[in-house]
């Protein structure tokens, strides 16, 4: 079991439909690939410290459950993913990181 954690930072603040609809999209299109266990993604949580992140301040996180590394390394070249990616980007610029890591609990 993998689990690839992601969080996701737009450039500037969205609203929370258009996050939430990115989210849709995201889970559809991993969930619809057949390389994906289960996604779940989230808002984050915004808090004073924020003010102070060094790096940037999040707006979701999402994870996903794999059973493996082969799964995890063709989530990468799944179709329709650099769509996705470069349709978001042209209206709401956003970085992202991840960890990829076995379960934490």
């Amino acid at each position: 079991m993998i689990h690839h954690t992601m969080i996701v930072a737009f450039d500037n603040p969205i609203p929370a439909s258009e996050l939430d609809q990115y989210l849709k999209e995201f889970e559809e299109l991993v969930m619809g690939s057949g390389l994906v266990e289960s996604v779940a993604a989230r808002h984050h949580i915004r808090v004073p410290g924020d003010d102070h992140a060094p790096v940037a301040v999040a707006s979701a996180v999402v994870q996903l459950r794999l059973t493996d590394l082969d799964a995890l390394n063709a989530t990468f070249t799944m179709p329709g993913a650099v769509d996705l990616i470069r349709r978001w980007q042209a209206r709401h610029p956003y970085q992202a990181v991840w960890a990829n890591h076995e379960p934490l609990n």
